[in-house]
């Protein structure tokens, strides 16, 4: 995938001394242009290396305190106040602005500092902790250069900087603290208060976020949370995300005989329980791709003004569906968007007996099916998972807990167990026009103008702690992406596309001038 560069108009108030304007009392209004940003952002360069050379892997303890003590460190050398939130050996990382002011609003910054397991061997590099800057050739290859430019002479904003936790999650937080500095050096305060909160096992779920929250909600409280993580979208444009799906595990099992059979002694006699999982599946979804389990759509709601905005979204659907290789899409929704509203039953694996060499000519003794189920602000775990029981059942299934006794296999001809468990996030959703979705929509047009205007989605498809966040703060939220579609994060060769490195200074710079 492409990135096209931004072209954002620059307004004459960028001309403007930074120092004049806030000097004046105009932090409100103050833009800051991209030769500033891009200065302040090659300002933080070599602290970024050195923070993505810190291996951050969400199951080790020992990396995350690590991390967390380098942030503390760079937070505090800008003036912040700062506590690490203790967390069974992997404290998250608060930390406060100074000069705050009862009079303005207060702004949770929220972003996390963990990282998701590497496979080195697949990296086309060194090491995935050894940071490395790259260019793209005339043939699209990505291609090592030195990265000495990077900290002093012109940039270019197509350079990517590859290593693991360069857009997820470490890019945002150098973007901030890189904001800070250009907050710092026009001699200004923030229109807002300023606290930020890292996560320490956001890779894991978040797991811990609830309790750590609770137990320091005074400390936390505020009047809304900006979430900075996950990608912008294709177009690059800014991106406003009002919502995310949650996530739930499923397995569905489906018994057949005690013990695997001999298929030549047994076949058409003994029903197999591969055949009967693969028809139970089948009756939960048509051929368009619509779940068909009742009730599963009825509590989602979508009003006309939130169609117009979701068709508003310059999504290209035939290069997406060149991209993933499929010539038609499922019809749940009317377009892209609108398919992330509805909470989704995927199956993601099925086993039965052995295939490929270690295949055996049996009947096997049980079938099972691993789904992810995933959940919207209406839909959750616990409603869609009663649904899916009582289908099964209406299919002519007795479910059981476990392996079935003697007696239910005398009793029931079909017998399954199914159940399911939150994966740690639920599905959270903020209205578009509420203040907070105003104000970040008014920071960004401010900054980047309005032609194209930003990009705002309803909901997206991946999940963050967002509803864990809110259930303890009760506060709004908006989730503003800062880091290229196309990153790999998760998954090998992660990068962050350094011209939205300096975009994105812009962009926490704009939301900490501008009051709401």
């Amino acid at each position: 995938m492409s990135i096209p560069s931004p072209r954002f108009p620059r307004r004459l108030i960028a001309l403007v001394p930074a120092a004049f304007l806030l000097g004046h009392g105009l932090a409100q209004s103050a833009e800051l242009s991209s030769a500033l940003a891009e200065r302040h952002a090659q300002g933080t360069y070599r602290e970024y290396f050195e923070l993505l050379a810190l291996p951050n892997d969400a199951t080790v303890p020992e990396d995350i305190r690590k991390n967390v003590d380098w942030l503390e460190q760079a937070f505090r050398k800008r003036g912040f106040t700062t506590k690490q939130l203790p967390n069974s050996g992997k404290p998250m990382l608060y930390a406060e602005f100074p000069g705050s002011d009862p009079a303005r609003k207060t702004v949770l910054f929220y972003m996390h500092l963990d990282g998701q397991p590497v496979i080195p061997a697949q990296w086309a590099q060194k090491s995935p902790w050894t940071p490395v800057l790259k260019r793209k050739t005339d043939k699209g290859e990505w291609e090592e250069i030195d990265s000495a430019p990077l900290f002093s002479g012109p940039l270019d904003p197509e350079w990517r900087v590859f290593g693991r936790a360069s857009a997820d999650d470490k890019g945002p937080i150098m973007m901030l603290l890189a904001a800070i500095d250009a907050l710092k050096a026009g001699g200004g305060q923030p229109a807002v208060n300023v606290k930020v909160i890292l996560d320490s096992e956001e890779e894991k779920g978040s797991p811990s976020i609830s309790q750590v929250m609770q137990a320091h909600r005074e400390l936390l409280r505020s009047d809304a949370i900006v979430i900075h993580d996950g990608p912008m979208h294709a177009t690059n444009r800014p991106t406003l995300v009002f919502g995310n799906r949650g996530a739930a595990d499923a397995r569905l099992t489906v018994y057949g005989a005690k013990v695997p059979l001999h298929s030549g002694h047994y076949g058409n006699y003994a029903p197999n329980p591969a055949q009967r999982l693969a028809s139970l599946l089948a009756t939960m979804k048509d051929d368009t791709g619509r779940v068909t389990v009742a009730g599963y759509y009825d509590r989602v709601k979508i009003g006309e003004a939130d169609r117009k905005i979701m068709a508003a979204v310059p999504d290209d659907e035939a290069a997406l569906k060149r991209r993933l290789g499929i010539a038609r899409t499922d019809r749940v929704g009317a377009n892209y968007q609108e398919a992330m509203q509805y909470p989704s039953l995927n199956v993601r694996g099925m086993a039965s007996a052995a295939v490929g060499d270690k295949v055996a000519n049996i009947v096997p003794d049980k079938a099972e099916a691993e789904m992810d189920l995933r959940t919207t602000p209406d839909s959750d775990a616990p409603y869609l998972g009663k649904l899916i029981e009582a289908h099964i059942v209406k299919q002519g299934y007795h479910l059981v807990k476990g392996t079935p006794t003697d007696d239910d296999r005398a009793r029931y001809d079909k017998l399954a167990s199914f159940s399911y468990r939150s994966e740690g996030a639920d599905a959270a959703g903020s209205p578009i026009n509420s203040p907070i979705g105003q104000w970040a929509y008014k920071a960004l047009t401010d900054t980047f103008g309005t032609t194209p205007e930003p990009v705002r989605i309803r909901m997206m498809g991946g999940t963050v702690p967002t509803a864990e966040i809110v259930r303890v703060l009760k506060v709004p939220f908006a989730i503003i992406p800062l880091v290229n579609a196309d990153n790999n994060q998760h998954a090998a060769n992660e990068n962050l596309r350094m011209g939205n490195y300096v975009t994105g200074v812009q962009t926490v710079y704009a939301l900490m001038t501008h009051g709401f």
